[in-house]
């Protein structure tokens, strides 16, 4: 009887938040090493997730990653895939590898899985929604670094995003992007999720990874900031507490909450119904980033 009354305080802690924010857009960035998990249920975790919030009225929008993957994809092809300052660097074989990983193998998958636990989700090709420009990186002497085919996502073409949303359909994106030059880029999942949380004006954006949040020391997984104020990421930057991946991540969360994002929050995947308990508890879990 306990078990079921816990049950029910739970679902009562819930209530106000489902009922505030019914009708609402919420980007979730979908992305870490638990993608790859071998246990369907862990990989199975985030579709549930997004099925409830359909469920609750909350319209979800996804963004993946898949970092693995191509790598893998890479190196069977007899590609080697080389890094600089955390981007990977992509010449023209590697841009169309990775767009058939992300837009032909995962996002497929993606889709599948979210339909098959009873929501409804479209998958896009990063290129027919995203826009990008070929990213201008500064190296350790300044000068700009050549990281081939890796763009910034300038624009998003929210016209089919919003005909999925008006019919209660998640949309599903590859962060993949068609540039101004009419070549394809592989652009940052945390950028493209930031910019389509801006362009459809959502309430909430959500970073999944496989960290449980912005850490106060990195290798001390229980130093979680869990509240984050925009006017402090300059000090902790400079501290050397967001660095490397982190850096997009950031810098993207404070892009979207200058443009009107209500929060954003950085959850670890690897917890079951992270983005649930971070949306639906008073507590949440994670970090939540706010202006």
């Amino acid at each position: 009887m306990q078990d079921l009354i816990a049950k029910a305080q739970t679902l009562l802690e819930a209530l106000p938040y489902i009922q505030r924010f019914a009708g609402a857009t919420f980007v979730v960035k979908y992305g870490g090493s638990f993608m790859d998990s071998p246990d369907p249920t862990v990989r199975q975790g985030v579709a549930r997730d997004i099925v409830f919030l359909e469920a609750v009225e909350i319209d979800p929008v996804v963004v993946h990653g898949g970092g693995k993957a191509i790598t893998r994809a890479m190196e069977k092809a007899g590609l080697q895939p080389v890094f600089i300052q955390g981007q990977r660097v992509t010449d023209e074989k590697t841009v169309d590898l990775v767009n058939q990983v992300l837009s032909h193998e995962i996002n497929p998958e993606i889709v599948a899985t979210i339909n098959k636990l009873g929501g409804r989700a479209r998958g896009f090709a990063g290129p027919d929604i995203f826009r990008a420009r070929k990213l201008q990186t500064p190296g350790p002497d300044g000068q700009p670094l050549d990281l081939g085919f890796v763009g910034e996502v300038v624009e998003v073409n929210t016209k089919p995003l919003l005909e999925c949303i008006a019919e209660g359909i998640t949309p599903v994106i590859s962060p993949t992007a068609r540039g101004y030059d009419g070549h394809l880029y592989n652009c940052n999942a945390d950028v493209a999720a930031a910019m389509a949380a801006i362009v459809l004006k959502a309430e909430r954006l959500v970073f999944m990874s496989d960290v449980p949040g912005l850490l106060q020391n990195p290798k001390d997984p229980d130093s979680i900031i869990s509240h984050l104020r925009i006017d402090e990421v300059a000090k902790l930057k400079q501290a050397g507490i967001i660095d490397k991946g982190m850096i997009p991540k950031v810098d993207s969360a404070v892009a979207a909450l200058v443009a009107g994002v209500q929060k954003v929050s950085f959850v670890d995947g690897r917890v079951p119904h992270s983005v649930l308990l971070e949306i639906f508890t008073d507590e949440g879990v994670g970090t939540e980033v706010v202006s």
